[in-house]
């Protein structure tokens, strides 16, 4: 990563925390653990920007310019909500199963073809 991307993408944080802000202090106080929920169970695509949680800002910038509470936009299950969001997505869970099993099953190829080598083999 060039140093170019890393001020580039401090700048696009800094506006995006801007935003934030500039919202009502419900929806900040919503946002915020709406951020640290999706940091926890880790969709892949927050790691390229901001998308997700931009899209979640124009939303809430909708809701509080039409007078909304921020329970009568995400309803009153904020980790529904989120797991809405994200239920197509690949979390950094599911690329560390697919790991596992690719490493399992690297592993016990690996084993059968030894053992087929040697005339042991039984399956």
């Amino acid at each position: 990563m060039r140093i170019q991307d890393i001020i580039e993408g401090k700048k696009e944080w800094r506006a995006h925390m801007a935003r934030v802000k500039a919202l009502p202090k419900d929806y900040q106080i919503v946002y915020k653990e709406i951020q640290k929920y999706l940091f926890k169970v880790g969709p892949v695509e927050l790691t390229d920007g901001t998308g997700l949680l931009s899209g979640i800002i124009d939303l809430f910038e909708e809701g509080a310019a039409l007078g909304k509470g921020v329970l009568e936009v995400t309803g009153s299950d904020v980790a529904v909500f989120c797991d809405d969001l994200i239920k197509n997505s690949k979390t950094y869970a599911d690329l560390c199963q697919e790991y596992v099993n690719q490493e399992v099953n690297k592993t016990m190829t690996k084993s059968k073809d030894k053992t087929k080598s040697k005339g042991e083999y039984r399956d």
